[in-house]
């Protein structure tokens, strides 16, 4: 799960970053480092994957800007990471988030931890998000599945930078996903984000996900926002894969493309994603 629908230049949960932070010292100016990290943990997992996987299960809650409206089985967790790169410049964005069922699928806590480099910034952190989802609709089961988030905004990004509020913001979204038969997936989302002293944001997305097999998908996402009368919009086509242990474990690695529309025209760039899933503890037999 995305935590915000957001603009490839921005990091998810949060629209900008900190200086203050004692990352700001860290400069990186290439794009190859962190996509070696990235490739490196995919290989070596992959590699142990194929070794031992069992039948796949269907890959679920794994979109790139949007948020599917599924929340964490019990005793499952999940840590995601994004990686954003424009085209030009330096710039980049990375996002952690890490999702816990609170009991049961019915309730979620998570939080979204983004940190980004800009030209003639450096590296930093931004306004950290902490979320609660409800499970609302498809806690049984059915093609059916609505769960809105809650998220507070810490001020932890500078605001004289660019990187943050400077104030507690608060944000909320609507995803609702549903599936047609056991080919194609959608999913929706509506949402805003104030924070005192900024004007309110609000954001628009729709997914389409093609189950081309259990393990293997392909997807395009259409995102929209307005924040004081500026518009942007994207398009994002990409493609996920899933890899399943014994123990299970999924990893699930992501690869997109996102293209800038309209307003956003010219502002493309890569987009890649890295999900483990896995159980925390025990679960007892059914």
């Amino acid at each position: 799960m995305s935590v915000a629908v957001c603009h490839p230049e921005r990091s998810e949960g949060a629209e900008a970053r900190s200086a203050l932070h004692p990352f700001a010292s860290l400069r990186v100016t290439s794009l190859a480092p962190l996509v070696a990290i990235h490739l490196a943990l995919f290989t070596v997992y992959s590699a142990f994957a194929l070794a031992q996987s069992p039948a796949p299960a269907p890959i679920a809650d794994n979109s790139f800007l949007l948020e599917e409206a599924y929340n964490q089985e019990a005793g499952v967790v999940q840590h995601i990471t994004t990686f954003a790169r424009p085209e030009g410049g330096d710039a980049w964005d990375f996002s952690f988030t890490q999702e816990w069922p609170l009991g049961g699928i019915r309730h979620q806590l998570s939080y979204t931890v983004p940190l980004g480099h800009a030209d003639g910034l450096g590296t930093a952190l931004g306004d950290i998000g902490l979320n609660y989802r409800y499970q609302l609709a498809g806690e049984a089961g059915g093609p059916l599945a609505v769960a809105p988030r809650l998220t507070a905004l810490l001020p932890t990004g500078s605001e004289d930078d660019g990187r943050g509020s400077g104030a507690l913001g608060l944000q909320t979204n609507l995803p609702v996903s549903y599936t047609f038969g056991s080919a194609v997936a959608t999913h929706w989302n509506a949402g805003f984000t104030v924070a005192s002293g900024s004007a309110p944001a609000y954001t628009l997305g729709a997914s389409a996900v093609w189950l081309l097999r259990p393990a293997f998908n392909l997807l395009v996402e259409a995102v929209w926002s307005t924040t004081g009368g500026e518009e942007s919009s994207f398009l994002n086509p990409g493609v996920r894969w899933a890899h399943d242990f014994s123990s299970g474990l999924q990893i699930v690695p992501g690869l997109a493309y996102t293209v800038g529309l309209g307003s956003s025209s010219g502002e493309d760039g890569l987009f890649l994603y890295l999900s483990f899933e896995h159980p925390f503890r025990r679960l007892s037999p059914q």
